[in-house]
């Protein structure tokens, strides 16, 4: 039996990071799809179940982002309609987390990526009648199915939609995500029902903090019909800087920080695997950044993705752990000092380069010290939460 919260629960913005905590996202699950077809065990994890969702809270999460591809499963020959039995999949899986009175957020994740077959959701694409009618459709769907839950589930509006070409953004494709924006927004306030103050998360070019935040034309949509009394949007961004050391699998860069450089100095490692750029002063400068320009103006900020992988199959596998521990901490850490919502990408893999927290057919955490640094830094506010982690799990 799920559990609906009912009442006049209205989570106001300067309260909103501290009640969701930190975040783990459900990944590689809903979103995964072979050929364009949806199905939530084909990039090889297990289907979602209440016992992964229990593990996760029981961690001490407080928020589960679940991303979700919707591609062949919406049918374009009938209104747009999405298949009925997929949209209570995920009705399901939202559940899972509303049974533990978890946030949960939920997403247009693959549908927005030029890399996977049938994706639709595309800013350059050229005819953007067709893909905002869309859009509005699905979204229209979602909000319907979804308006008795209260705040506790959030609607993101999309996941790292851009053109696909790592350059700066192109002027007339970030007025399409705008677009895409307002549309979200004035669709799920006109289903009714507790979608009329639900907070929304909307994001810019890639959700990329600088092509946010650094004046190159994302603007935040109208939502002057909400009926909470107050903002009711959230930004979404996503940080992996620096991206050599967090997820550039082609290199062999696997320090960062200032233990980074004490690992250099106490085992010897060699400098050149070293990051060499985003260090902590770059993380602390992103997210001050985030506070000034949104947070301070009650407009709350979701980090829907952080994290690094696995690069323990390296010399010094131990202080390689502990580097990953002290990094994922201080994001954390520093992240809720500025009143962000950090949310953790595990995609449900562990071993090399993988991003997975937990083991999801045992049901156990396979990285118990990133857990804690994570959790810890959030609950604390402490972005040295993971700084003294050891770790002891390998023979050098």
């Amino acid at each position: 039996m799920r559990k609906i919260y009912h009442g006049d629960y209205k989570v106001s913005a300067a309260d909103i990071a501290e009640k969701m905590g930190a975040g783990w996202n459900y990944g590689n699950t809903l979103e995964a799809n072979f050929d364009g077809e949806p199905n939530e065990t084909v990039w090889g994890n297990p289907k979602a179940s209440q016992e992964m969702v229990n593990a996760v809270a029981d961690a001490g999460f407080g928020t589960v982002r679940i991303p979700i591809s919707y591609l062949n499963k919406i049918d374009d020959s009938n209104g747009f309609k999405i298949d009925t039995e997929w949209l209570e999949r995920i009705v399901e899986v939202v559940d899972y987390c509303y049974n533990r009175g978890l946030f949960v957020i939920i997403n247009i994740h693959g549908d927005g990526y030029h890399t996977i077959n049938g994706s639709w959701l595309l800013c350059d694409g050229e005819n953007q009648k067709f893909i905002k009618e869309k859009y509005a459709a699905v979204w229209r769907q979602i909000a319907q199915r979804f308006a008795d839950y209260d705040e506790h589930l959030i609607f993101e509006n999309m996941n790292e939609v851009f053109d696909g070409v790592y350059h700066e953004p192109v002027p007339e494709y970030y007025e399409n995500i705008n677009d895409y924006a307002q549309i979200f927004v004035n669709t799920v306030r006109s289903t009714g029902g507790n979608n009329t103050h639900r907070w929304l998360l909307v994001a810019g070019w890639n959700t990329d903090i600088s092509y946010t935040c650094g004046g190159y034309g994302f603007r935040l949509p109208d939502d002057s019909s909400n009926t909470a009394d107050e903002n009711r949007l959230i930004l979404s961004v996503h940080c992996y800087d620096p991206w050599d050391y967090c997820g550039d699998d082609k290199k062999k860069v696997y320090l960062w920080g200032e233990k980074g450089q004490e690992i250099i100095k106490l085992s010897h490692a060699d400098p050149c695997n070293m990051a060499d750029w985003g260090d902590e002063e770059h993380i602390k400068a992103q997210f001050s950044l985030l506070k000034r320009k949104y947070i301070d103006k009650g407009i709350p900020v979701v980090m829907g993705e952080f994290g690094c992988i696995d690069r323990t199959h390296n010399e010094f596998p131990d202080r390689i752990a502990e580097n990953r521990a002290y990094y994922d901490g201080f994001v954390a850490g520093t992240a809720a000092q500025n009143g962000i919502t950090p949310v953790y990408w595990d995609n449900g893999y562990n071993g090399k380069h993988g991003f997975g927290l937990f083991d999801r057919r045992t049901l156990t955490q396979t990285q118990p010290e990133l857990i804690e640094a994570i959790v810890c830094g959030v609950k604390n506010k402490d972005p040295m939460s993971g700084r003294e982690a050891l770790i002891h799990r390998y023979t050098v």
